[in-house]
């Protein structure tokens, strides 16, 4: 799920969507909003997913972004 250049809480809205429509699946979020450095792992702590990893991209020329991978709870 691409989320660069959106700003929280769209990402946050999507994984919820996600977790609702394919519990317990694995997605990669990309957001380069700088409140998703926090607001993913808080959602994952809070709905029950687990956040895999979190990546940081980007390079001297390009904007920041981070890639997360999480497993969305089971139903």
């Amino acid at each position: 799920m691409d989320y660069r250049g959106q700003r929280c809480p769209a990402p946050i809205v999507a994984l919820g969507r996600a977790s609702r429509s394919t519990p317990g699946a694995v997605v990669e979020l990309l957001a380069d909003d700088p409140a998703a450095e926090f607001d993913v792992p808080a959602w994952c702590r809070l709905r029950g997913a687990t956040l895999l990893s979190a990546i940081e991209a980007g390079g001297a020329d390009t904007a920041t972004w981070r890639v997360f991978v999480i497993r969305l709870p089971e139903a």
